[in-house]
């Protein structure tokens, strides 16, 4: 068999499976079933060792749940953001999200000289990680999820065959992500209601917390966690919040003003987890604080929206409409004619997959914000 025909035979195989893959995770109806199914199949493309898979907030970008971590423990969480937050310059994820292509290969990036990175001397090279190949789970702009792929000591390193197919599959895997913004149609029962508080130092390391942080941190999902001296075992996500708050405090990230990602627990609703750093009484930086709270209808609307792949005009028409203005009033209000807003509103109908005004407000906001959406339904007009 010539040199040619092998490629050839490679590169049927490679699409086959691709195909498979993206046939999978079509059906998925989680994060965590999407990441496990394309995990299975890409293994057998382009072998790895350990991997994480996570969703991410696609307003701020930052890691939340659920994560899914093959042949890791959380225990080098810290270490690991440590590095893409303060001392790392290699292929961070903020950069790679605004790439042209965002997937890259630490051992491409670097000329084959890892040790330009902080992660490579902090996080891989103690566990016996030779290779990172990470990329950005993006589409329309927002980044959905991460991937970090890991091969150990002894094996090649990712290459541009393999790194062209991760970008293959960056969209596909995103919009479905994506998708599972969607509210769902069964109403859940509320959770606690007042906020959660936990304290964390600066290396990360749980402080203190309250009754209302547990009660919170019961309902999230399943994914790696950090233990604490308290017995408490911290979700990574929100350790890294908390990290994030520290990196914004001094400065390191550019373009973040603030460290707030959004998490859907396990009954379908969602939170909000902010965190900023507190000072102590003579000025010095100290503890950083997570708060966990029920997420208000202004955090969500922007992830539905996304959801349902509305444009900028058709969200500010879905909103008018949340607040039960009529059609004229809307027009005026966007300085449209009211046949324009009628064209918009169809299209939010047919994206939402409703039929009416009620129906609308009832299927983006109902589910998770009942008194809210019930006054504004209240106000609903059929115009």
């Amino acid at each position: 068999m010539t040199g040619s025909t092998i490629s050839r035979t490679s590169a049927s195989r490679t699409s086959v499976g691709r195909a498979e893959l993206l046939s999978r995770t079509a059906k998925a109806t989680d994060a965590l079933s999407l990441f496990a199914e394309a995990s299975a199949h890409l293994r057998r493309l382009m072998p790895y060792d350990a991997a994480v898979w996570r969703v991410t907030d696609p307003v701020t970008g930052m890691m939340t749940a659920p994560i899914r971590a093959e042949n890791l423990d959380g225990g080098g969480c810290a270490v690991y953001w440590e590095s893409e937050l303060f001392t790392e310059n290699v292929n961070l994820f903020r950069d790679l999200a605004r790439a042209p292509v965002p997937v890259a290969g630490l051992r491409q990036t670097t000329g084959d000289l890892p040790a330009r990175s902080t992660l490579y001397e902090t996080f891989m090279r103690p566990r016996g990680f030779h290779d990172e190949l990470r990329a950005v789970l993006r589409v329309g702009g927002h980044p959905q999820g991460h991937i970090s792929l890991f091969r150990a000591e002894g094996r090649p390193a990712f290459d541009d065959a393999e790194t062209q197919l991760i970008a293959s599959v960056i969209t596909p895997l995103a919009k479905q992500l994506r998708s599972f913004a969607e509210p769902d149609p069964q109403p859940q029962p509320d959770g606690p209601h007042g906020p959660g508080l936990l304290l964390f130092d600066a290396t990360g390391t749980l402080l203190s917390f309250n009754d209302d942080a547990l009660a919170y941190l019961d309902t999230l999902p399943e994914g790696p966690t950090v233990p604490s001296p308290q017995g408490v075992q911290v979700p990574s996500f929100i350790q890294a919040t908390a990290m994030k708050a520290r990196a914004v405090a001094e400065e390191r990230d550019r373009g973040q003003t603030r460290a707030r990602v959004r998490v859907r627990n396990r009954a379908g609703r969602w939170l909000v987890c902010h965190a900023s750093r507190l000072r102590e009484a003579d000025g010095v930086p100290g503890a950083s604080a997570v708060v966990i709270e029920p997420a208000k209808t202004s955090e969500i609307v922007p992830l539905i929206v996304d959801a349902y792949e509305l444009t900028d005009r058709e969200a500010e028409v879905t909103q008018y409409i949340a607040r039960g203005l009529p059609t004229g009033e809307i027009a005026a209000q966007l300085h449209l004619s009211p046949h324009t807003v009628r064209d918009h509103i169809k299209a939010v109908f047919e994206k939402a997959g409703v039929s009416s005004r009620g129906e609308l407000v009832g299927k983006l906001f109902t589910e998770h914000y009942a008194p809210l959406a019930e006054k504004s339904m209240t106000r609903v007009r059929t115009d």
